[in-house]
């Protein structure tokens, strides 16, 4: 490999100072313009790269963030990433992002690799399985800021931007009964997870105030997978006290429970009414189309960067006592309209 060029190759071939070089590369208001453009055009010319990360270290700042996300692959997710780069953008900040696959083990990996990187601050949805902080620990004993979002874990000197899942839980079981549903299912994902034990105490309110009966033979908890919405079809399809209405915390799964559903002989919404979560954009790609909550992930993106930012930058410290709520929506479509 070639030897990589340094300043000094610079000063030594312009026969000018390191000192100079390094201002000029650096914008420096002392240089004038014509030296900046003969120093810039010589760096471009021999192929000059800045090494920021020793740069950084000096400054013990990398303006650098990490995020950890469970799931890459999905539309909300991928709307929370679009909010968090264009916020860091904005700000100088670049983002290290990686994903835990739903598995405490890898996010453990994560979250080291995001700790020997350096990063100023962190923020993480956590997985499925997560049980424990203690990955975290390092972060907080070092004073680098941990913001959580969507999925998160409660801690005192962390904060978090979330929805009000149990409201959103709420509204859409409360839409059902307002179409006359009488026997309804919830279909949840793992419940040690705030967004899905939030839904679940919203759906049961919602039963509670309507004078319903709580039933743990209508409440299904799974990876709310397409196969996850496979399977709940099959359990519909075999039970002998069908339900009139479901709720699935999540529209991938609705969406493959309602295509089974049909597949199996069954009219949504007049046999079953339907109801998802996220506003995935396959919700009104199924017909009829589905009926669901809207997430506002790229909003939650934005605000997150926001909040971590202008603590780094000392403009308004994040308050861990408090958790940011975000407002959602229920966007109803023909999946769910029972009374026309």
């Amino acid at each position: 490999m070639d030897k990589e060029v340094t300043i000094y190759d610079i000063a030594k071939i312009l026969e000018i100072s390191p000192a100079t070089v390094s201002r000029a590369l650096n914008d420096h208001p002392a240089i004038n313009s014509k030296t900046k453009l003969l120093i810039g055009q010589k760096a471009s010319e021999l192929g000059y790269r800045s090494n920021t990360f020793a740069s950084n270290l000096r400054r013990r700042s990398t303006n650098t963030l990490g995020v950890i996300v469970p799931r890459l692959n999905s539309h909300f997710m991928s709307a929370v990433l679009a909010g968090m780069e264009e916020e860091a953008n904005d700000s100088g900040y670049n983002l290290l992002i990686s994903q835990s696959l739903e598995s405490v083990k890898k996010e453990i990996a994560n979250a080291k690799t995001m700790f020997n990187s350096r990063v100023d601050g962190l923020l993480a949805s956590v997985a499925y399985d997560t049980d424990t902080f203690e990955h975290f620990e390092n972060f907080i004993k070092k004073g680098v800021p941990i913001l959580f979002f969507d999925r998160i874990i409660d801690h005192p000197a962390c904060s978090g931007v979330v929805i009000d899942n149990e409201l959103a839980g709420f509204d859409a079981t409360s839409h059902l009964i307002n179409q006359g549903c009488k026997r309804i299912m919830h279909v949840t994902g793992n419940l040690k997870r705030n967004v899905y034990s939030g839904r679940l105490k919203g759906y049961q309110n919602a039963l509670v105030q309507n004078g319903l009966p709580l039933q743990d033979d209508l409440v299904m908890v799974t990876d709310l997978s397409q196969e996850a919405g496979k399977l709940v079809a099959q359990k519909i399809d075999e039970m002998e006290s069908k339900p009139d209405g479901i709720f699935i915390s999540n529209d991938i799964c609705a969406v493959s429970c309602m295509k089974s559903l049909k597949e199996k002989g069954y009219v949504i919404p007049d046999d079953i009414a339907v109801v998802g979560f996220n506003n995935d954009p396959v919700s009104q790609v199924i017909e009829p189309n589905l009926t669901t909550v809207y997430y506002p992930g790229q909003q939650m993106g934005e605000v997150a960067i926001r909040s971590l930012v202008n603590h780094l930058k000392g403009i308004q410290h994040i308050d861990t006592s408090k958790t940011i709520v975000l407002q959602s929506e229920l966007f109803v479509r023909s999946s769910s309209l029972k009374n026309g």
